[in-house]
């Protein structure tokens, strides 16, 4: 007891310099977040604004957001217009000039990927149109080594103290998610070819990775909903050139799929789309574990001739 009472005054007399306040992160969508808490730990305090059962694209810039966005050191989105709709109003009503596009403290992933589906006509009679081109980069899973590399040199810009430990963290994150990467594109290889409909285009990136053939949309324009008109003659469609699957997302509405996957008899699959958006999908590798547990139970109850 006489050294558990000398250690207990050493401790009195000189105490731990307190810790360093986190990092204070707004991510505009999950799995930005997942990515900054692979790359930061217990440097960051993460807020998502939005979770796999929202539409990004509509989300409302409510006062938990506003909040948020005007506490945070650093803001991480998707960029490439994904979040016009709301993103433009916390700039404007957050009063946080940290995080203004320009600033150091805010961060757009897109700037970092090869984006796809860019339109070579811009018209608003097309539909919801992304002028750089599509904003869903986060489901080609090599896409998040770029990202994932310029947001370490952020987050070190940002929290210089500590540079070496994002640095240390984006190499194990990158060792491993390399690894990753290679499994799941041999696990995923009997996927290459299979022709699928999507509800939204928001599956571009993970169809141009594994290889799937994206032969028509749900939506008639993107953003528009499902009406019966287009619905049927993507059925007529269907019969000259049969997809063999219906993916969407946890926020699209289940009708449309539902009814096309009734009466074109091929399996709806309902992927996680981000981080949270199944029981499985609880981080990065969840969410493509998930995935392609998901695509490949569908494609092994197909028969071997639709398989063909």
């Amino acid at each position: 007891w006489i050294t558990g009472l000398f250690l207990m005054i050493a401790g009195t007399a000189l105490p731990l310099a307190p810790a360093r306040a986190a990092l204070q992160v707004f991510a505009c969508e999950p799995e930005w977040g997942a990515l900054v808490r692979e790359l930061g730990g217990e440097r960051v305090e993460v807020y998502e604004a939005a979770t796999a059962f929202q539409d990004v694209h509509r989300l409302q810039a409510r006062p938990s957001l506003l909040a948020a966005f005007r506490r945070a050191d650093l803001a991480v989105c998707t960029g490439a217009e994904l979040e016009v709709g709301w993103l433009p109003i916390l700039f404007a009503e957050a009063g946080n000039p940290n995080v203004q596009p320009g600033k150091p403290g805010y961060f757009e992933a897109a700037r970092y990927v090869t984006l796809l589906e860019i339109p070579a006509v811009l018209d608003r009679s097309l539909g919801d149109q992304h002028p750089a081109g599509n904003p869903h980069i986060h489901l080609d899973p090599r896409n998040l080594l770029q990202v994932g590399e310029a947001l370490a040199q952020r987050l070190s810009r940002l929290d210089a103290e500590q540079a070496a430990w994002y640095r240390s963290r984006y190499r194990d994150f990158s060792d491993r998610w390399q690894q990753a990467i290679r499994r799941w594109e041999a696990q995923g290889a009997p996927l290459r070819g299979i022709p699928v409909i999507v509800h939204h285009r928001d599956f571009t990136y993970l169809n141009a990775w594994l290889g799937l053939k994206q032969v028509g949309a749900l939506e008639p324009k993107p953003g528009i909903e499902p009406t019966a008109s287009h619905l049927a003659q993507l059925l007529q469609a269907h019969q000259r050139e049969p997809a063999r699957m219906v993916l969407r997302a946890p926020y699209n509405s289940p009708r449309a799929a539902q009814w096309f996957s009734r009466q074109a008899g091929i399996p709806q699959v309902v992927l996680p789309y981000t981080v949270g958006g199944s029981e499985k999908a609880k981080d990065l590798f969840g969410l493509f574990d998930d995935t392609l547990e998901r695509l490949l139970a569908a494609a092994s109850a197909l028969s071997p001739a639709a398989r063909e």
